[in-house]
């Protein structure tokens, strides 16, 4: 694969899963948080600066509650039934 696909494909996925997140209602260390991978390293993945590995492609979906193919696809995003996940709550609690 060319260095310029690859770049595309990271820094769509970025965007699918920062506008996730917004639409989530969550800040970026509170994804860390709910993630275990640190702000700084999901900055990058926002970016399309960093790959990530699967596992954490699987955290962070969990943590925005959705599957982790509608990150890679994005199908759904910004759709109705995601809104509704931003008053479900989360509890950042549990995550210090």
């Amino acid at each position: 694969m060319k260095d310029e696909t690859k770049q595309g494909q990271l820094a769509k996925l970025g965007d699918r899963i920062r506008a996730q997140r917004e639409i989530c209602g969550l800040r970026l260390h509170e994804l860390a948080r709910l993630t275990g991978i640190s702000a700084s390293a999901l900055s990058l993945i926002e970016t399309g600066k960093r790959d990530l590995r699967v596992t954490s492609l699987y955290r962070i979906a969990a943590a925005l509650r959705i599957s982790a193919g509608e990150l890679l696809d994005g199908a759904n995003q910004g759709s109705v039934g995601n809104q509704s996940r931003k008053s479900e709550g989360y509890d950042l609690g549990d995550y210090k």
